[in-house]
Order: C-alpha cells, then structure tokens, then sequence
C-alpha cells in the first residue's frame, strides 16, 4: 500500500490500496487475533487514517447473484445495498488493523445508514474510501461509525454508515437508552421463510464469512444457539420488498434489533408518509423485532 502525499477531512492520513483486500485472509487474521495474546493493544481512539481504491468494477455475474439471494431484480442499476458489499472488503481492511479499538470478532452491527444521491449503474467505475469515526460509550461496551463513500468520476454518489458495538465489561459506560413501550409494527404485507441456506449464500455474494452466520459451532462460540441472518441481507431484503417504490435519491436508515435465527419465519411490514417509508421486519409467531427502518 502507498500513503498519498495528502490528508483527508479530520486530518487523517490517506492509504491508497491498489486494489480491493481479499476478505478470506482479513478473516483468517482477525481469527487469530482473537487468541489468547495475539491481540495486541488496542487504541482508545479511532485510528486518523482513511483508506482508498479506486477503479473498482461491477461483475455482472456477481451481481446477479446478489439480486437473487437478495430478493432484487435482475437489472443494470445496483441496489443501495450493493454498494456497501462491492466496498466492505475495504472498511474490512480498516477493521482488522490491529490498532482498530474495537476487535471485529464479536463485534455487534447495529445500526446502518445508506444515501444514494443518484442511481448507480452496473456499467460504472467507482472509487471507495472508508475511515472511522465517533467513538463512543455505549452501556455495553463502546461503539463507532466506519464510514464507507464511493464516487464515479471525482463527485459522491453513495455513502454508507455502519454503527458497530464492541461488548465490553465497563464501570459506567455510556447513558442507558430510554427503554419505553415497543412500538407498534406496520401491519405485516408478507411473510418470508428464513432458511440457514441465506447464511451461506449471503456470505458468498457478500464475502462476510463471520461464523456466526454460517456454522452452528461458531453461532454457539459467540453465544447463540443457532446461526443467525446477516443485518445486511435483513435491510436488502426489505429494501427489494420496497424497490418499485424508491425515489432517484434517498436515505434508508435501519436498527438492527433482535437477531433473525436461522431457520425462521419473518413478518415484513412498511407504511407510506408524505413519500417517505417505514418499515420493519418482525418474528412471525412473537412480532419481537427484528428491524425497523425508514427511507426518506
């Protein structure tokens, strides 16, 4: 990797990579560094870097196989959610760094925001740069943005922000959320089957191996008893569930909340306002929640 002879916004060193990480290695490495010693120190600050590639292309017949194990249409115009997969093997890069604060084994997804400020062509070259930012105290441990912006031909078209939570054991941590009443869901417009094949076909469209999703050995490693679905095929899934309905330009934002166990039945359900959206993804049988979003 070479560092350019300049800094990005917040003074943070730009690395440009010459080409897109391989995601299997970057796992293999975060594996091992969850070995008793093999961690090493982590910073009580988010790293003042930020990563880039340029010239990354679109594989028609990768993307194909997002739509379908997502649920899209088979078109030329990328899903929102697409952008996030073509570019996450770079924010995996900056996560996995071993002065990332927070270990990505075990880290938690808990919130994701998409802008799409125009439709994104298959046809189209993008350049992505990622970088962290807003670290955190969360009443579980402590929590950051990794920031994920792709450009064609020097303007931004997309930008992404995931929210992670590192569980930690803290003294204070940060304030406790306002617990409240469950809100009421939308009323449920569909019901989808969740099968453990979603696991392991969402790992391979997306290259998010995490084991959590695919095995039940390493479901139980990290506390649950079963594989769960990715957050990411969650969103896209209702995202494609709304995708005659998206504007040109907007901003989906979702919580994860519950995790959807692998196999499950889900209940979608969204309502229109004022051109915008809510939506939410529910457990068929409890109406617990899954996720809640909205598209503005």
């Amino acid at each position: 990797m070479t560092a350019s002879d300049r800094t990005g916004p917040g003074g943070r060193l730009r690395i440009d990579l010459p080409r897109l990480p391989a995601p299997g290695a970057l796992y293999r490495r975060a594996l091992l560094g969850a070995l008793p010693g093999m961690g090493g120190r982590r910073r009580p600050e988010v790293p003042a870097v930020e990563l880039g590639v340029a010239g990354v292309k679109v594989d028609p017949a990768h993307l194909a196989d997002y739509d379908r194990v997502c649920g899209f249409r088979l078109a030329d115009r990328l899903p929102a959610t697409y952008l996030h997969v073509l570019g996450f093997p770079l924010s995996l890069r900056l996560m996995t760094a071993p002065e990332f604060p927070i270990p990505l084994t075990g880290v938690v997804h808990v919130a994701n925001r998409i802008t799409v400020h125009r439709p994104v062509e298959a046809g189209e070259t993008v350049d992505f740069r990622t970088y962290a930012e807003n670290l955190r105290p969360h009443e579980r441990g402590r929590q950051l943005d990794v920031v994920l912006v792709g450009s064609v031909d020097g303007t931004e078209v997309w930008r992404g922000v995931s929210t992670y939570l590192g569980k930690e054991r803290t003294a204070g941590g940060g304030p406790r959320p306002d617990r409240g009443d469950r809100p009421t869901p939308p009323a449920a417009s569909a019901h989808w089957r969740v099968t453990p094949r979603v696991g392991t076909d969402y790992a391979r469209v997306s290259g998010d191996h995490n084991p959590i999703h695919t095995s039940k050995l390493g479901a139980r490693l990290f506390g649950f008893p079963r594989p769960i679905a990715h957050g990411m095929w969650s969103k896209a899934r209702c995202l494609a569930a709304l995708e005659s309905r998206l504007p040109e330009a907007y901003t989906v934002e979702v919580a994860f909340k519950l995790p959807v166990p692998l196999p499950s039945t889900v209940a979608f359900g969204a309502s229109a306002s004022g051109g915008s959206w809510d939506f939410a993804l529910h457990d068929a049988r409890q109406g617990r929640p899954h996720l809640v979003g909205t598209v503005r």
